[in-house]
């Protein structure tokens, strides 16, 4: 048995020592002057990783949890809302929305792609105007960026509101909330944050308040109008995980030290080695290098090993987890995650283990041949 695991997957993530430590404080009243001060803080910082000066709001739940508030606060039943679906969780966006009785145009493109703003705009023509667009900024599933800034460019002057899911990429990706013109952002904590899951963080433009303020559906653990009301105290509505937001405000702090163009950049190095170590191996990425994620790298095993049994070597003989494929890829790919509290010697050391794996398998392939073609996307 392995002595040491070696956690890959794109969610959760490591979670930094001092983000652990943080987490260990003494626990505070949630409704103290402590917890205020800290809770504003905290709001404060995140802010800026947003890249923006609209409200923003720290929820206990889970990442899907504030995609689902972005739903509930603006969805009624039969309200038209465009789904652009590029994978999994845009899947699961335009779900979300039919739960809350909207009449949904999924809007689909092949996984492994993203959406093309042509046919956005065609249909945009054709069958708008929606009330909403939902989008997901960086498709977990696929390994897939699309492009929000021309979605939000091409809606900005409409009525429409902007949804996007940025669970996966926030804190790692260079994300304008505002130049973006989105209307609401979500992201959750045990991604690119480096903390355990539990928290998602949602940012409302003024644009969005007015029809959240007039919206008739159903809501309240998940009330926006609830969250705006006790923010005005520095206070969440309902129980707060204290202990995530010590972890959170410990989080952004290591965020905002490194600087956030430096953030970007090793996240840009890790891809870049990522896609260089599995193509060495013969192996195929399933997104192009034009959309290609900086947080996951999605990897077709076309070397004669199946996803599934390389899975099981890199568990069993070197405590390495790699994430599976979803939905319609279940069993077809490898997702390197590489985000957060990740270096580009962490990817090194997944593609070494990905090459030992290969071998171990009777692959044909040639130790050493992944990590130097990482190591020179590095160099």
């Amino acid at each position: 048995m392995p002595t040491k695991s070696y956690l890959y997957t794109p969610g959760p993530t490591p979670v930094p020592p001092q983000v652990t430590a943080a987490m260990n404080r003494p626990m505070i009243g949630h409704r103290s002057q402590e917890f205020a001060n800290l809770h504003g803080e905290i709001v404060e910082k995140a802010k800026t990783v947003f890249q923006t000066a609209n409200d923003l709001y720290v929820l206990t739940t889970s990442g899907t949890g504030g995609m689902e508030t972005a739903i509930a606060n603006t969805v009624a039943p039969g309200d038209r809302v465009l789904a652009l679906v590029t994978g999994n969780f845009g899947e699961r966006f335009a779900k979300i929305a039919s739960a809350y009785g909207a009449v949904v145009t999924r809007l689909e493109f092949p996984w492994g792609t993203a959406f093309d703003m042509e046919q956005v705009t065609e249909t945009w023509e054709k069958e708008g105007p929606f009330k909403l667009v939902l989008a997901t900024h960086n498709e977990t599933s696929t390994g897939v960026t699309n492009d929000i800034a021309s979605l939000g460019n091409y809606l900005k002057d409409t009525e429409a509101l902007l949804l996007v899911d940025a669970v996966s990429s926030m804190g790692a990706m260079d994300i304008r909330t505002d130049e973006w013109h989105v209307d609401i952002m979500v992201t959750g904590s045990q991604k690119a944050l480096m903390l355990p899951p539990g928290l998602a963080l949602v940012s409302v433009s003024s644009k969005a308040w007015p029809i959240i303020e007039a919206n008739g559906g159903v809501r309240f653990y998940f009330s926006l109008l609830e969250a705006r009301k006790s923010f005005a105290k520095q206070n969440t509505p309902w129980t707060p995980a204290v202990a995530l937001f010590y972890g959170l405000d410990a989080a952004l702090d290591l965020i905002l030290t490194e600087g956030l163009s430096n953030v970007f950049h090793r996240h840009t190095r890790m891809t870049a080695a990522a896609r260089a170590g599995a193509r060495a191996l013969g192996m195929e990425l399933l997104a192009d290098d034009s959309v290609a994620s900086h947080t996951v790298t999605a990897i077709i095993p076309n070397t004669g090993v199946g996803a599934n049994d390389l899975s099981g070597i890199l568990q069993k003989n070197m405590g390495v987890t790699f994430a599976g494929g979803q939905g319609q890829l279940k069993g077809k790919l490898l997702r390197i995650g590489h985000m957060g509290y990740c270096s580009e010697l962490d990817v090194i050391l997944a593609i070494a283990a990905l090459e030992m794996a290969l071998y171990k398998a009777g692959a044909a392939v040639s130790l050493g041949t992944g990590v130097q073609a990482a190591e020179q996307a590095l160099v």
